[in-house]
Parts: C-alpha cells; structure tokens; sequence
C-alpha cells in the first residue's frame, strides 16, 4: 500500500502521545527534555525555544544513537530515565520524530501544536 505524509504522520500519532505546549513547558523546568526537528532555518526565522535542544529531523536517528561518533548526549542521557518532548513548526515531522524515538527505546512525545501553539499558548520563544 502506498502511503502520502500525511498518511505516515497519522500513522505515527497512532502510537504516540501528545502533550500541551504548557505541560511540556513544565515537564521541561523540571528536568525533561523538548527537542526542536526544525530546519536550523527555521529557528533563525521564527524564533527557538530556550533551553530545547535542536536536532533537525534528518539526522535525528544519528544523534539519538549512543553507538555513533555523533551521538548527542543531552539526548542519548536521557534514554531510560527521562522523558523527550518533541516539536517542530506545526506537529508532522515531531510526530514522526517521537515515533521513531520510541523504536529507538526513548520515553518521547509529540508537543500539541508544534511552535505555533507554544507560541499562541504565551510561551516564550527567543530571537
């Protein structure tokens, strides 16, 4: 069967759960992580999220992968013992993203809404 994006994307939130830009903001303040996918262009134009970690979602699986030279450790640190909250601009490449987190062995969700609703929830965002 052949699939379209957002085929894939609906697929993925199947078996991912979502979370408020608000819970993961306080999820974040006490010790979780949120994971931005966006293009690094993208954070240039519309903002970025203080203290979220950036990892565009086309290397995402290199980063998330303790056995690489490249691995991220704010990432790869908190497999097992933590929560990844996960965002891009609008939710399809965050819900792709935490689903292959959660392959990988990740405790990952998707932020509802993407930065538009971290931005529309009042939350701060940085230039």
């Amino acid at each position: 069967m052949t699939m379209t994006m957002k085929d894939l994307v609906a697929d993925a939130r199947t078996r991912v759960g979502t979370v408020s830009p608000e819970e993961a903001e306080q999820a974040a303040r006490q010790g979780d992580l949120i994971l931005d996918v966006r293009e690094p262009a993208e954070l240039e134009s519309a903002g970025r999220i203080g203290g979220a970690l950036h990892v565009p979602r086309g290397i995402l699986e290199t980063r998330a992968d303790a056995t690489t030279d490249v691995a991220e450790a704010r990432l790869t640190r908190v497999r097992g013992s933590g929560r990844v909250h996960v965002l891009c601009a609008s939710g399809g490449r965050a819900a792709l993203a935490a689903d292959t987190l959660r392959r990988m062995g990740y405790d990952a969700d998707l932020i509802e809404g993407g930065l538009g609703g971290w931005k529309s929830a009042g939350l701060p965002v940085e230039s």
